[in-house]
């Protein structure tokens, strides 16, 4: 069994604490921590809901208002087996 080696660009973790509740939405983007931070910047300073897709093409939208914090960083590629690192 072989397993392809993902030729996809950089994707990018995005972790959004959700006011009034503990629980924290978590997803993968396709776009550039630069384009996640200029989103979230935009739905807070207009008070418009904060929309993201993540990588499988699924849209999330939450209210600004119930946004506490939100988190973005790089996602890290996953490895599978034992190697040396």
């Amino acid at each position: 069994m072989s397993s392809k080696k993902s030729t996809a660009q950089a994707r990018t973790e995005i972790r959004i604490g959700i006011s009034d509740t503990t629980q924290e939405l978590s997803l993968e983007s396709e776009s550039t921590q630069d384009e996640v931070v200029k989103l979230v910047s935009e739905a807070l300073s207009t008070g418009s809901p904060l929309s993201l897709v993540d990588i499988k093409g699924r849209q999330t939208i939450v209210p600004n208002s119930k946004i506490s914090f939100v988190e973005v960083g790089e996602s890290a590629e996953r490895r599978v087996g034992f190697a040396n690192l």
